[in-house]
């Protein structure tokens, strides 16, 4: 049975729940398929590589990079990309991006394959890059990095996103987090992105909102999620939160404790030291 990602939340309760979630993908493909590696080729290629790297690190939520997918998927298809670049409104390499059917069935057969291979021991979460993020890296793959997104590119994007994720309606997914890193959240990219969130409730999925946005931004936020993952405190937070301690722990810094409702975060980065990776994460689970 798929575990839901809302349920394994930590919620202050002391119930057990994710204590340690790992951004990991990076250093597992440059550690088991080499700086050119690409698990995205089909289900079985990611199959084998996340059993690998599951059973290597060990972390408390299986977490699926659909940004790394998509970007697999659209440089073995260079048609694809001509056609996303065909036209110039900012949305469009988004939406034919999104609109292809091939990565949409690769995804839900790969989250078949993962979900019998965690057997209810971890929650498959699907990690997207928010609307405002997305607009930036399917615009950057097609040669556009001046990309200024408005308000209404930003509410078409999520549309696109929302339509994407309806195709995963059968799909054994415990949950998503959407991630800004990189291009943080403005005051109003929540209700922005109200499509998603209505989907993501719909089928019963848990959302987490990784940010390095500013408190306005984060503030509201919080009502339409249910946690949040942030390097910076969350003023007024009263849902689960996951500390990002990517800098201190890479760095030899001390690790903060955890209260009642927190859960670590960590991204591993590409050229660590194996060795190093597991005593750091010693410290975490200790």
């Amino acid at each position: 049975m798929t575990l839901s990602l809302a349920e394994k939340l930590p919620d202050g309760s002391g119930k057990a729940g994710i204590r340690v979630w790992l951004k990991s993908s990076g250093y597992a493909r440059r550690l088991l398929l080499g700086e050119a590696g690409d698990p995205w080729l089909n289900a079985a290629s990611y199959l084998a590589f996340f059993s690998q790297a599951h059973g290597l690190l060990r972390p408390d939520v299986a977490v699926l990079d659909v940004d790394e997918l998509l970007a697999s998927w659209a440089s073995r298809h260079p048609d694809l990309l001509t056609e996303m670049a065909s036209k110039r409104r900012t949305t469009f390499p988004l939406r034919k991006l999104l609109e292809a059917t091939g990565p949409r069935e690769l995804l839900a057969e790969t989250l078949t394959a993962v979900d019998g291979c965690l057997r209810g021991q971890a929650p498959a979460v699907l990690s997207l890059p928010t609307p405002r993020r997305w607009l930036a890296l399917a615009n950057g793959m097609v040669g556009r990095d001046d990309v200024d997104s408005e308000a209404d590119d930003i509410e078409d994007a999520a549309m696109y996103v929302a339509d994407f994720l309806r195709a995963l309606a059968a799909a054994p997914v415990g949950g998503i987090v959407l991630d800004d890193q990189g291009m943080a959240a403005q005051v109003g990219d929540a209700e922005r992105c109200r499509s998603i969130v209505n989907i993501a409730r719909h089928y019963r999925w848990g959302i987490v909102w990784r940010t390095n946005g500013d408190a306005d931004s984060i503030g509201a936020m919080v009502p339409v999620v249910d946690g949040v993952i942030s390097a910076s405190p969350v003023p007024g937070m009263d849902k689960p939160l996951g500390i990002d301690v990517t800098t201190d722990l890479w760095a030899d810094g001390g690790m903060p404790s955890l209260s009642s409702g927190q859960f670590y975060f960590a991204e591993i980065p590409a050229d660590q030291v194996p060795e190093t990776v597991l005593e750091k994460l010693g410290l975490l689970r200790s």
